[in-house]
């Protein structure tokens, strides 16, 4: 007769316990953007909303920014860093494929024999970070999770490119996941479609771009590093029509009605979309519509919880709200949820 496996038994509910936020020192203004694109502030603007963005100096790298990101979050949360079981860190822009981002931020908040990995789901990162932590927590597998969104986009841009160079920036958030009394986290709602991975993407894989530097060297020409591309025109038709439906296939697995929100919090990817969306999804009058995008940019997956931190900051959402979290972009891909928003860190 077989062993008797044991089964591990997790919490009844979850919630987002508290949130954190790091923004880089350098605010860039559109006004340094312009040149090498031939553009204005007025085009940027009302195209995509942006004013400024956050471009991370040498020393504001992935996991620095994490790690002060992590230890508001923890703060907020009431939590000690011996008490989290697990770490998952979502990022696009970790320049090396080893070791793990989210490993490394372990060790540096001082967590020893701590499982930690990276999730790389474009835009929509952090909203599967949060599902997976959230199933964590459920399933028994950990008690509280640490979950990062961070990027630094500003690596990946090539200034002269119309299409990318005023959109994406850099930051980082972070959340504590953990049981709860009542349900916090919702059911996600997520899916991805590979057939459209060209709206957008790295230019080049570095196989490519290493056979190109390889060339280079020997005949005495140029090779050019990858950067990030993006089909504005392909995205926008995309986020308007498609994540409507997912944003409603999220709020009907939550079980709350539309007018039960308080607040919405997409991906800020461009306030054209966040404006269109709001529209097709008929939200109640007086809802909170997170847009961080106007001062922070594009931050890709660490765009929601810099979102969330900046609605709650500001004010403008309080702890205990409802909100409806969606992330969406490159992978085509998409998660959200329906969450109770978490305490800040004074």
């Amino acid at each position: 007769m077989p062993a008797r496996i044991r089964t591990a038994v997790g919490a009844a509910h979850t919630q987002i316990l508290g949130i954190g936020a790091y923004r880089p020192r350098r605010v860039v203004p559109n006004s340094e953007i312009i040149g090498p694109i031939d553009s204005s502030d007025e085009w940027i603007q009302t195209r995509s909303g942006i004013k400024n963005r956050r471009f991370a100096s040498d020393d504001e790298t992935i996991v620095s920014m994490s790690v002060e990101a992590s230890r508001k979050a923890l703060a907020a949360a009431d939590i000690s860093t011996d008490q989290i079981s697990a770490v998952v860190l979502a990022t696009s822009s970790m320049m090396v494929l080893g070791p793990s981002a989210g490993a490394v931020v372990a060790s540096e908040l001082g967590m020893t024999d701590c499982p930690a990995f990276d999730v790389s789901a474009g835009c929509a990162g952090f909203c599967h970070a949060l599902a997976t932590a959230s199933d964590m927590v459920r399933a028994g597998t950990a008690q509280y999770v640490l979950v990062v969104g961070v990027e630094r986009l500003s690596d990946l841009l090539d200034p002269a490119d119309r299409s990318t160079a005023f959109i994406f920036a850099d930051g980082a958030g972070a959340a504590v996941v953990g049981p709860s009394d009542v349900e916090g986290i919702g059911p996600v709602a997520w899916g991805s479609d590979g057939s459209q991975t060209a709206a957008i993407q790295q230019d080049k894989d570095f196989q490519a771009y290493f056979a190109e530097v390889a060339k280079a060297e020997a005949t005495g020409g140029t090779s050019v590093r990858p950067y990030i591309r993006m089909q504005g025109t392909a995205v926008f038709r995309w986020a308007a029509t498609f994540i409507e439906k997912a944003c409603r296939a999220a709020i009907d697995k939550s079980g709350v009605a539309m007018e039960d929100l308080d607040v919405f919090i997409p991906h800020q990817a461009n306030i054209r979309i966040t404006q269109a969306l709001t529209r097709a999804l008929k939200m109640p009058a007086g809802i909170v519509v997170a847009e961080d995008i106007v001062e922070t940019g594009n931050t890709s997956a660490a765009s929601i919880p810099l979102a969330m931190e900046q609605v709650l900051r500001s004010g403008a959402a309080k702890p205990g709200d409802t909100a409806l979290l969606m992330g969406f972009g490159a992978g085509l891909a998409y998660a959200g949820q329906v969450v109770t928003l978490p305490r800040i860190a004074d």
